[in-house]
């Protein structure tokens, strides 16, 4: 793993372009850096935002934001079911008809292996939130 220090805006826009949301919003408020592997960033980040967009509805809007200790992931979409809890991040959990159920375990592995954290809830408005701890 190498790592680097990366302007999280740049790579979410970029990334962005990549994800079939024909109607969907990208909302970036963030100018934050930092220090992850590029390779493994851009897949916790696709992973993130196709999940947004996979659940969030066609016309979903997807916010990348800084938190006190690193950055978040949130739409407006329907959010997790309530009984979901942490279990979002089990390999093989979805609640699409064709989800592999391996996206959300995937970004907690690649946070793991950063040092950092990743938790799931319901945004104070609704929709999903993730929020990755950097420090």
């Amino acid at each position: 793993m190498t790592l680097e220090s990366i302007q999280l805006s740049n790579l979410v826009e970029t990334i962005w372009e990549t994800v079939s949301a024909t109607d969907a919003i990208l909302r970036v408020e963030t100018e934050r850096t930092v220090e992850a592997d590029r390779d493994q960033l851009r897949q916790l980040l696709t992973n993130l935002l196709r999940n947004s967009v996979e659940h969030g509805g066609p016309a979903v809007t997807v916010t990348v934001g800084d938190t006190a200790n690193g950055f978040y992931v949130a739409d407006d979409g329907a959010g997790l079911p309530e009984a979901a809890g942490e279990d979002v991040f089990d390999a093989g959990y979805t609640t699409a008809d064709n989800g592999t159920g391996f996206g959300l375990s995937i970004v907690e592995e690649v946070a793991s292996r950063h040092g950092w954290t990743v938790t799931a809830s319901n945004g104070a408005c609704g929709g999903a939130r993730f929020e990755i701890s950097t420090e």
